[in-house]
């Protein structure tokens, strides 16, 4: 157990920013009463620990800023709550693979110089569970790249986290990209870049394995960067998908936000951002040349995990299974034991979701409960 409470955190992460990223997103947006101390705070901190990040830059600039990617990365790709990180953490067993780090989220700008002492750290403040799903919390664990995105420049998704009363904006500029402008995409490109080759530095990987539900909505942009690049897509149960990520979003974004949303906003929002990832995705998903997409239902991937990691390999022409074979294996049997939450669908459950998301229920086959 860390010393902070992930409830009570007495800033948000934001305090990993570099200063101009973090100017980007605040500026000229309302910090309601009740979160302006925690604002101040923020404010604060992430602007000593910028003062470190032309430490930083130098480092990259010599040692990483040229160097190729070598393998087209591999992008897990789903709606939250859609099993993308329990496929994560398989995948990431194959030591082959280089991933963002949880600490790499929260502090992107202090990789190449600083890590050990900030790792330290935050590793002694941190908790070691998820407080949604009881999922293990670790400074070095995998880790979805969008946290550490948002801490890298102004146009992520994940602004929303601070500022949810901008959350449909935010959906249609960087997450499906829609009215994202040119210089915005092409940022988001080169920003990305950089974090993966830091990623892979760090992890010693070959092959950048990505888990960022956000990437669903940057398959166009992806492909730009990595025109081979290899996806896999995860679905789940409609009305499992819906509680889990109410429940996963207005637990989280408690000690992130700078502004009101209510619940009842939150999950509005949820309905019509499910919405409009679900037809960015279907569009683009035709860009991805043949073989390179393999779509899976998590609910068949619980059943036999190992056989359809093999399955993925295969369809996808990824080395190394039989190397990671072992290795993967030995993490499933100790997930064996894993408690899920339960869920016993709300009578408003089955109603939101099939006078909303009645379009997915069809496409994949989930029987209707209403």
């Amino acid at each position: 157990m860390g010393l902070l409470e992930f409830q009570k955190l007495p800033v948000n992460t934001l305090v990993g920013a570099d200063w101009k990223t973090f100017k980007g997103i605040t500026a000229h947006q309302t910090i309601d009463k009740g979160y302006r101390t925690k604002y101040r705070l923020t404010k604060a901190i992430c602007w000593l620990l910028s003062r470190l990040n032309g430490l930083e830059a130098s480092r990259y600039r010599k040692r990483l800023k040229e160097l190729p990617v070598n393998a087209e990365p591999v992008f897990i790709l789903g709606h939250w709550r859609s099993g993308t990180t329990f496929v994560h953490n398989v995948l990431a067993h194959d030591k082959h693979f280089g991933y963002t780090t949880t600490y790499q989220t929260v502090f992107p700008h202090l990789m190449l110089w600083g890590q050990p002492f900030f790792k330290k750290t935050m590793s002694w403040l941190m908790p070691d569970k998820r407080p949604t799903d009881n999922m293990e919390l670790n400074v070095d664990l995998p880790q979805e790249e969008e946290f550490a995105l948002s801490n890298m420049f102004p146009y992520s998704y994940y602004n929303f986290w601070f500022l949810p009363q901008n959350m449909l904006e935010y959906c249609d500029k960087y997450l499906t990209m829609e009215k994202a402008t040119a210089e915005e995409k092409q940022l988001f490109k080169t920003t990305f870049l950089k974090l993966i080759k830091i990623s892979l530095w760090n992890t010693k990987g070959e092959q950048f394995l990505s888990k960022n539900p956000p990437h669903t909505g940057h398959i166009r942009q992806i492909l730009e960067m990595f025109p081979n690049a290899k996806f896999i897509y995860l679905v789940r149960n409609p009305y499992t998908v819906f509680e889990s990520t109410r429940s996963f979003f207005c637990n989280t974004i408690q000690p992130l936000k700078l502004q009101h949303i209510s619940d009842e906003e939150l999950e509005n929002n949820i309905l019509e951002v499910y919405k409009r990832l679900y037809r960015r995705y279907e569009q683009d998903k035709q860009l991805i040349p043949a073989g390179n997409l393999i779509e899976i239902k998590f609910e068949d991937y619980e059943k036999d995990a190992l056989a359809i990691t093999e399955k993925i390999y295969k369809t996808l022409s990824l080395p190394g299974f039989e190397n990671a074979k072992a290795d993967i294996a030995r993490y499933l049997d100790k997930k064996k034991g894993y408690k899920k939450n339960a869920y016993k669908y709300e009578d408003r459950t089955i109603e939101l979701v099939e006078k909303n998301w009645d379009f997915a229920l069809k496409q994949w086959g989930y029987e209707r409960l209403g």
